[in-house]
């Protein structure tokens, strides 16, 4: 194991466009995973741009990150919502819709849930 690693999410490993051109999710592999940078247009939402892609009923990944720039509503299958905005650290369980917030690209780092992300197939 190298005792530095940098990598650049504007040279990924590995892009995943979402449905409609409404963002994309960049991974860089590290030794101890996938680590993305989520870019959420404005018009995004995870029921109308990923559903389509993995085939549930709602987000089924857990979510780790922090929010770079924008605002996103997120609203747990039970009810319970939150807005998450620049600055804010998020943990999200599985069974959750969201959706971009006004007319700023909502962009965040997860580094336990976009290994999977938007893949056919998964969450």
């Amino acid at each position: 194991m190298a005792g530095i690693v940098c990598k650049n999410f504007d040279s990924p490993d590995e892009t995943r466009p979402f449905e409609e051109g409404k963002g994309r999710v960049d991974l860089v592999s590290t030794d101890r995973g996938l680590v993305g940078r989520g870019v959420f247009e404005p018009g995004w939402q995870w029921s109308k741009h990923i559903k389509p892609l993995v085939g549930t009923d709602s987000c089924q990944a857990t979510h780790t990150g922090y929010v770079v720039s924008g605002r996103m509503n997120i609203v747990m299958d039970d009810g319970d919502s939150a807005e998450a905005g620049p600055g804010d650290l998020f943990t999200i369980e599985p069974g959750h819709d969201a959706w971009v917030v006004g007319d700023e690209p909502f962009v965040a780092v997860d580094w336990t849930g976009f290994g999977e992300y938007a893949k056919p197939g998964s969450s």
